[in-house]
């Protein structure tokens, strides 16, 4: 989504990565991709800054209707895993000149895979790969074990914003810049491949967002539309995409529509078609099959509008859920014993909270600034910062999971 300001300083009005995604381990540097080593390998480091501490908190909440998960008051603890100011990239600022340092900061997508988990961190760069304030123009895909020991760093150009995998093929799909100019990279067998998007410009005259696969079909969000001028109201939401690795292109087709027709779950009009007005198609993932609903469709988080729509595989039996807040990522727990991994963008932080959680429930982290409603300076009355939630799948509530400390959950994913 656009860039919005916050006070004196531009947050992106972005994204929801849904769920679980799988990356490919020992990635390589190639084309657009650079390696560097890690600055920092172990929780235990990050963890000895007092604001990186464990904390344990009480939980209440809700609970959601029979037709989702039932979740009663528990107990969830958190630690701080990772700490970006434990981290450094090397970089050449405005991409010229000689090598400087700086902090990894605002990290936001996670996945994983075979084990370990890989986040990547934005670095300051601007939504349409524009230069950070330090002169940085690259993003940084960390790899770390679950213990939060960092394995390994690669920098890539232009700023990650949307993660997914896709677990057949054995490969890692992470896009950048959201808003225009966007990208995407493969990493595969230890190979990093830079592809451009076909056509050009993308229809939706914007970027693209989050990456899920859906029986084969690798699905990317088409995010911001209008950026670059004014987008047909039948512009993709969805695309579907074909890549090929000869030509080093994606080629983007339609999925679904922002102004698709869709059954309305719930509200005044659930059970009728509705016509949708997509401003914000952000993140996305496969409902898993333990889901009390929805169970196997695609789902698209529609972030500004607070809706999320439901597909098949082919982009059709479309379902509207309207929800009571802005989201960004969801992850719903396929175990009572997990953990729940989550990006804190505003303390450059990586966090594992643990339940016991109940199974089939869509957690989610809450983000009231990212609404289409939210004013300009945010957070303010009535908008405020990001936390942890869950959402009522049969009426669409978001409600609240307090946890004592400082944590404003933005990615997402949960590992059982």
């Amino acid at each position: 989504m656009p860039q919005k300001r916050i006070g004196n300083v531009f947050s992106l009005r972005k994204g929801f990565r849904l769920g679980a995604t799988v990356v490919a381990a020992g990635l390589l540097a190639a084309a657009g991709c650079s390696s560097s080593s890690s600055s920092s390998s172990s929780s235990s480091s990050s963890s000895s800054s007092s604001s990186s501490s464990s904390s344990s908190s009480s939980s209440s909440s809700s609970s959601p209707s029979s037709a989702s998960a039932s979740a009663s008051p528990t107990t969830f603890t958190f630690k701080t895993l990772i700490l970006g100011e434990t981290l450094t990239h090397s970089f050449q600022p405005n991409g010229t000149g000689a090598a400087t340092t700086g902090h990894l900061t605002q990290p936001d997508d996670i996945v994983a895979l075979g084990g370990n988990l890989y986040v990547g961190f934005q670095n300051g760069v601007g939504s349409q790969g524009e230069v950070a304030p330090s002169g940085n123009l690259d993003s940084t895909l960390v790899e770390f074990t679950p213990s939060g020991s960092v394995v390994k760093q690669w920098d890539v150009k232009g700023k990650i914003d949307g993660m997914g995998s896709d677990p057949a093929a054995g490969q890692v799909i992470v896009t950048v810049n959201e808003d225009d100019k966007s990208s995407l990279y493969t990493v595969s067998s230890g190979t990093v491949t830079h592809y451009t998007y076909t056509p050009s410009p993308l229809p939706h005259l914007g970027g693209t967002d989050n990456v899920a696969v859906l029986n084969g079909k690798i699905l990317i969000t088409a995010s911001a539309p209008g950026t670059a001028g004014k987008a047909p109201a039948s512009a993709p939401a969805v695309y579907v995409v074909t890549l090929n690795a000869g030509a080093m292109t994606a080629t983007a087709a339609p999925f679904l529509a922002d102004n698709a027709k869709a059954a309305a779950v719930a509200g005044s009009n659930a059970g009728k078609q509705v016509t949708l007005a997509l401003t914000d198609p952000d993140s996305s993932t496969v409902v898993p099959s333990g889901s009390p609903k929805f169970a196997g469709n695609y789902v698209l988080d529609a972030q500004g509008d607070e809706q999320l729509i439901f597909s098949n595989a082919s982009g059709q039996n479309l379902q509207v859920l309207k929800i009571s807040n802005s989201v960004d990522d969801i992850a719903w727990a396929t175990s009572a014993s997990g953990t729940l991994y989550t990006s804190d963008s505003s303390a450059d932080t990586v966090n594992a909270i643990t339940g016991p959680f109940v199974p089939g429930t869509a957690y989610t982290a809450v983000t009231p600034c990212n609404a289409n409603s939210a004013p300009s300076t945010c957070p303010a009355p009535g908008f405020p910062a990001n936390s942890l939630g869950m959402i009522d799948l049969t009426t669409g509530a978001v409600s609240n999971v307090t946890i004592a400390g400082a944590i404003a959950p933005k990615g997402m994913v949960f590992v059982p």
